[in-house]
Formats: structure tokens, sequence, C-alpha cells
């Protein structure tokens, strides 16, 4: 099982597909680094030589922000919108959709569960 960037990838996946499971690393990026390296998108990670998974460790360091480094400009990026008190970081300390979406139905992944609100049921007349 080959390791990059502290995350072990899968041996019987093909190279770019592997490395998407390196957070900071999408489809786009891994097939980009598999052709600057000149390893065919065909291969398994199981193939790989030393030598091989060496140049993607050393272009991945060079090239990318990956895993604990990115989560912590991420995170940092918005604890500053919260402490400037701007519209996009009032919303991410009341967790609510940050990106315009609407909240009167939908939202539940940011929301929650439903709560149940107290005295709602309207009294048949």
């Amino acid at each position: 099982m080959a390791r990059i960037a502290g995350v072990n990838i899968p041996n019987q996946k093909r190279v770019p597909i592997g490395l998407t499971y390196i957070h900071g690393i999408g489809h786009t990026s891994a097939r980009k680094l598999c052709s600057q390296l000149g390893i065919p998108e065909s291969r398994r990670v199981h193939e790989l030589t030393d030598d091989e998974i060496l140049k993607i460790r050393e272009a991945i360091d060079r090239e990318y922000q990956v895993e604990g480094d990115l989560r912590r400009t991420v995170a940092m990026n918005i604890k500053r919108l919260m402490d400037l008190g701007c519209y996009r970081g009032l919303r991410h300390r009341k967790g609510l959709p940050v990106h315009g979406q609407r909240t009167h139905t939908n939202a539940r992944t940011r929301k929650g569960p439903a709560k149940a609100i107290a005295g709602k049921k309207t009294v048949a007349r």
C-alpha cells in the first residue's frame, strides 16, 4: 500500500483515482500529475515502482497544498470571516448556508434535523 502525504492509497485503484484520496487533490489535479510524471492512467497503484511513488510524493510536496496544511488554511479563512463579523462569517457562526441558498425549506444539512415547534398546529373550525 503506497503512502503519500500521510494517506494510504488503495492498491487496486488506478493511479489517478487513488490520488484523489488525498485531501486537496481532485480528478483534474491527479490526471495532470500523471501526465507530468509520465505515468499511464491505466496503471494500478500496486504496479508503481518505488521510484515512481517517490516522484509523485515530491511533485505533490512541491506543487500542492494538501491534507493538514490545506485544512488549517481553510479553517483559518473561515475563522477570519467570523472574527470580521461580515455576512459570510455570521452565516458560518449561525450554522446556516453561506452561498445564498434558500432556508425556508431545505438546508437540512447545515441546519440539522428539523425541530418541532410547539403550538404550530391550527385548530379546525
